[in-house]
């Protein structure tokens, strides 16, 4: 099977990249050096001429904040880049992997969104991350949408970095602690995706790591487990103003996932501990 992969410059993938290949599949992982999305001409004529049998679509503009300021470039990677690689996919018959974001919905509520909950973004991003879902689903009939949250990996910068950065100088630090979610291992991750595709079993799904937290709660088990001494100071939204509006509701409901007989993830606690141990390595 052959198996294209854009944004591998990123952390998922990355990890899609290296774990297909440690199934023995023939991975080509693209950046923007290697293919601008954006370009119409140069997605086609690269698609064409490779032929994978799948494609997932790792790459995007996620830049929340940034988003709301230049909202041309965001749409441009975000909706015509996925416009182009889901017409290239069409012409040569490819299945197509849309990794969406828990910012296609508007972050009301406590109940866990489920996968057919109807999406209402509140900000730019989530807006075009919403585009690129219609367009996969109006242009394809071989798609998948896998919508994830919070996500980690080796290869990138992520949250549980800065935190680790930040205990270097810092004894105390204020985390909003009314924003509820689920950490994503994109070790984790990029395990299920390749297990999906190998199926055609189509269609939305919600994937990250079980059991969901605050962000404050999640920095207090990241130094507990680093053994970094550090005091976490649960704050609200408004007491960390921000250019774009978070969602203070990122629980998603992995229901789909049971249905169609894949595996959840573990516990984002059990993905922490085994991500910390990956980046000691990573140093060593």
């Amino acid at each position: 099977m052959k198996v294209l992969v854009t944004g591998f410059s990123g952390q998922l993938g990355y990890d899609v990249v290296k774990e297909g290949n440690s199934r023995g599949l023939e991975m080509y992982g693209t950046s923007s050096r290697i293919l601008d999305i954006t370009n119409k001409q140069s997605v086609s004529q690269y698609i064409t001429e490779l032929k994978p049998n799948v494609i997932i679509h790792c790459a995007a503009f996620t830049a929340v904040d940034k988003a709301e300021d230049d909202k041309d470039s965001c749409y441009d990677v975000n909706v015509n880049g996925t416009k182009y690689l889901a017409e290239a996919a069409k012409l040569i018959g490819a299945k197509f992997v849309y990794i969406s974001t828990d910012y296609v919905f508007d972050g009301q509520g406590n109940e866990p969104f489920t996968e057919n909950d109807i999406p209402k973004p509140v900000g730019y991003y989530g807006f075009t991350k919403y585009e690129g879902e219609k367009i996969v689903q109006s242009l394809l009939e071989n798609w998948f949408i896998v919508r994830i949250s919070w996500v980690f990996g080796v290869n990138g910068n992520n949250f549980i970095k800065t935190m680790l950065r930040l205990s270097e100088t810092m004894e105390e630090l204020k985390i909003v602690g009314d924003q509820f979610g689920s950490p994503t291992y994109t070790f984790d991750l990029s395990r299920l995706l390749l297990d999906m595709i190998q199926t055609d079993s189509y269609g939305i799904y919600h994937a990250s790591n079980e059991e969901f937290c605050t962000w404050a709660e999640f920095a207090q088990e990241i130094f507990k487990l680093a053994n970094k001494n550090v005091k976490v100071n649960s704050i609200t939204t408004e007491e960390y103003p921000t250019r774009a509006v978070r969602p203070k509701n990122s629980r998603m409901s992995k229901q789909k996932l049971i249905d169609n007989g894949f595996f959840t993830l573990p516990t984002w606690k059990d993905a922490l501990g085994r991500y910390l141990a990956e980046l000691t390595q990573e140093v060593n």
